[in-house]
């Protein structure tokens, strides 16, 4: 497993789109500090302002988005010039194969999150909106690492899709619809979708203040939403790279 994992970071080091869309990390952290910059705004609450840079539109729209993108780069060489034939006779497992690249989407999921983190703390403390405390840090850090561990499974269903598919465009719609989905169906319920499921996640414990819910926060239904969701992916998976010859 970890040979494959290796091998798959190794294979990266060719591809600068993967690398190039690690500048989305900075997309709400730059745009907080443009929208209190335009208010002239000084002393605010740490929370507030990680709640816009890092806690709102990156969960919800930016990160998955980019994952899923990332997802279908991981498998789409391999499907289109049948490369799995040839990992089938090393032999590779079929499951490990399909674990490998979720692993190496895990791990860039928590890199895109610690460096949107990073960028929070840049643009909240040298312009002097939020005062440096290690407390507020260790929490925007906590939260980010929460967040990219969580949405690395909640785009588990996108890889299982690519792994499944030859072509990028459908997986790649696939995706916008996906993310979109989650997003829209907050509203209805936070416990259909794991996107939706990964804000009930995060502000459990009532610190992120402008994070409203329709429902009451039950963070174990929001990880069995988690957890379904993945099953049937992995199961998905499985029966997908099983028709594979």
């Amino acid at each position: 497993m970890l040979n494959l994992v290796q091998t798959e970071f190794l294979k990266l080091r060719r591809k600068k789109m993967i690398w190039f869309m690690l500048l989305a990390a900075f997309i709400m952290p730059f745009f907080s500090f443009v929208y209190y910059n335009y208010f002239e705004a000084s002393g605010i609450d740490p929370v507030a302002f990680y709640k816009l840079a890092a806690f709102g539109y990156t969960p919800f729209i930016i990160l998955p988005f980019v994952l899923g993108v990332f997802c279908v780069v991981l498998m789409h060489d391999e499907n289109r010039y049948d490369m799995l034939k040839q990992l089938w006779i090393v032999p590779v497992s079929k499951m490990g194969y399909f674990f490998s690249k979720f692993i190496v989407v895990l791990i860039y999921s928590i890199v895109f999150m610690l460096i949107s983190a990073v960028a929070t703390v840049l643009f909240s403390v040298l312009p002097g909106f939020v005062a440096f405390e290690w407390q507020s840090v260790g929490f925007l850090a906590e939260r980010c690492l929460e967040i990219g561990v969580l949405t690395a499974f909640a785009v588990m269903p996108i890889l299982a899709l690519a792994a499944s598919k030859k072509g990028y465009i459908f997986p790649v719609c696939m995706t916008l619809l996906y993310v979109f989905l989650g997003f829209f169906i907050t509203s209805i319920s936070m416990y259909l979708h794991p996107v939706s499921s990964i804000s009930v996640i995060i502000a459990r414990s009532g610190n992120i203040q402008g994070l409203a819910f329709a429902q009451n926060i039950n963070v174990p239904l929001a990880l069995f939403c988690i957890f379904i969701w993945d099953a049937l992916s992995v199961l998905f998976a499985a029966f997908s790279l099983r028709k594979r010859k």
